[in-house]
C-alpha cells in the first residue's frame, strides 16, 4: 500500500512511518518546511513525490496540526490557518486526486460538560481557539470530500516529541512537590497504539465504498491528570531515581491557563472498534511499553 503521511516528523507521524514500513507498505512522509498544508501547491508536490502517476497514492493520513493549545488563544490566525484551512486544502487535494483522507482530530471539539463518554455523533461545542479551529477543520472535510475518516483522540503521549509523560518525569526529578489538576478526566492515548489503529483503518477502507465518517480512538480507561501523574512517576521510578516526595491534587481553578480545558472528555470508541476490528488496550499497559522504550529496556 502506498501512503502519504502528512506531519511525518511529529509525535504521531514518527510512529505512523515506522509501523507502515513494518507492514511492508510504502509510506512517504511530508512535513514542514517542505510540505505546508496551508499551501495547495506544496500539497500537490507532496502527492507527486509519493508515487508516479501510474501508481497513485492509496490513502493520505493527516497527522499535522497546530497543537499549542494555550498559544492559540493569542495567535488564532495561525491556529485556524493550519487546523481549518489546512484541512480544507488536504480535502480538496484528496477529492481532486481521488485519494481517501484519514484526518486526526481532538477531544477539544467538545465542551467537557457531559457525564458519559462522548460519542462521535454528539454535537460539538468547543470552548477555545484550538478546539474551534479543529472543529471547523472537520466541517470543511465533511463538506468537500466524502471519502474521509475523521478520528478524534485525546491526551496523546509517546516516545517522540514533547508530551505530558516526559514533562512529569522531568519535574519528578527536579522538584520535591508537584501540584497536578485532579478534576479533569480523560483518556490517555499512546501514539504507537493510535498509529496502529489508523493504519488498520487505512487498510480497511482502501478500495471500499463505505466505512467513511467520524470516529473516536483512545486507549481503554479514564483517569485524571493527577492519577495519570502518580502512575507515570511510580513506573518511571523503576528505572531511575524520582526526587518528588509529594504529588498534590488541585482543582483547575488553582492552575489557570489561557485556554479552557474540557473537564470531562472521555471518548466512546465503540464504533471504531466495531467497524475496523480494533481492540484497545488499557492506557497503563501502553504507558509501561512507552517507558520501557525510552529507558532502553524494550524487548
Amino acid at each position: 500500500m502506498r501512503l502519504l503521511i502528512v506531519g511525518s516528523n511529529g509525535q504521531l507521524g514518527h510512529d505512523l512511518m515506522a509501523q507502515a514500513r513494518q507492514r511492508g507498505w510504502m509510506p512517504t512522509g511530508a512535513d514542514m518546511p517542505v510540505c505546508d498544508i496551508t499551501d495547495r501547491q506544496s500539497v500537490e508536490r507532496a502527492i507527486e513525490s509519493a508515487g508516479p502517476a501510474d501508481v497513485p497514492v492509496d490513502i493520505m493520513i493527516n497527522a499535522a496540526a497546530y497543537t499549542a493549545v494555550d498559544k492559540a488563544e493569542s495567535e488564532p490566525e495561525i491556529a485556524f490557518a493550519v487546523n481549518r484551512d489546512g484541512a480544507e486544502v488536504l480535502a480538496r487535494a484528496g477529492r481532486d486526486h481521488q485519494i481517501p483522507l484519514i484526518h486526526v482530530s481532538t477531544d477539544y471539539v467538545f465542551d467537557g460538560r457531559q457525564t458519559r463518554p462522548y460519542r462521535p455523533t454528539d454535537p460539538v461545542n468547543p470552548q477555545g481557539v484550538y478546539g474551534k479551529s479543529k472543529a471547523e477543520g472537520e466541517a470543511r472535510i465533511r463538506q468537500l470530500w466524502e471519502r474521509h475518516v475523521i478520528v478524534r483522540t485525546a491526551w496523546l503521549f509517546g516516545r517522540h516529541g514533547a508530551n505530558f509523560v516526559k514533562t512529569m518525569i522531568r519535574l519528578g526529578k527536579e522538584r520535591d512537590t508537584i501540584r497536578v489538576v485532579d478534576d479533569q478526566v480523560g483518556c490517555p492515548t499512546y501514539a504507537g497504539d493510535l498509529a496502529g489503529a489508523l493504519l488498520d483503518a487505512a487498510a480497511d477502507v482502501t478500495g471500499k465504498t463505505d466505512g467513511w465518517g467520524t470516529y473516536h480512538y483512545c486507549n481503554e480507561g479514564a483517569v485524571t491528570w493527577y492519577g495519570f501523574t502518580r502512575r507515570i512517576l511510580t513506573l518511571a521510578g523503576r528505572y531511575e531515581r524520582i526526587r518528588v516526595g509529594q504529588i498534590l491534587p488541585i482543582p483547575t481553578s488553582e492552575y489557570p491557563l489561557p485556554a479552557p480545558r474540557p473537564q470531562y472528555s472521555v471518548l466512546d470508541c465503540t464504533s471504531f472498534e466495531a467497524d475496523f476490528g480494533v481492540t484497545r488496550r488499557p492506557w497503563e499497559a501502553a504507558l509501561q511499553e512507552m517507558l520501557a522504550g525510552i529507558y532502553g529496556t524494550a524487548s
